[in-house]
């Protein structure tokens, strides 16, 4: 009798793995925007403009609490969506 197939198991992360991997690329994704921040400060950028990364900021540690929370899919959805929509604000305002 063949054994293939059997006691095989699904190559992948478990969920505090995920969890832990959605935190750290909120963390990381909090000191990109920190730097940024502090570069716009320092080039004399307009106040909205720093206001986008300001809030770019705050989103990742919403989105690391969400992970902390388990809501690790609703996190990361919320961490691309909300920086799609700073980095596209940022280029329209840079355009005016």
């Amino acid at each position: 009798m063949s054994s293939t197939g059997q006691g095989s198991t699904k190559p992948g992360l478990t969920p505090r793995q995920a969890r832990r991997l959605r935190m750290g690329i909120g963390a990381v994704a909090m000191a990109a925007m920190a730097v940024v921040l502090v570069m716009q400060l320092g080039d004399g950028s307009s106040l909205l403009s720093v206001g986008l990364y300001g809030a770019a900021f705050v989103l990742s540690g919403a989105v690391i609490e969400m992970s902390r929370r388990g809501r690790t899919r609703l996190g990361m959805a919320v961490l691309v969506a909300g920086f799609v929509v700073v980095l596209a604000a940022d280029w329209w305002l840079r355009g005016i």
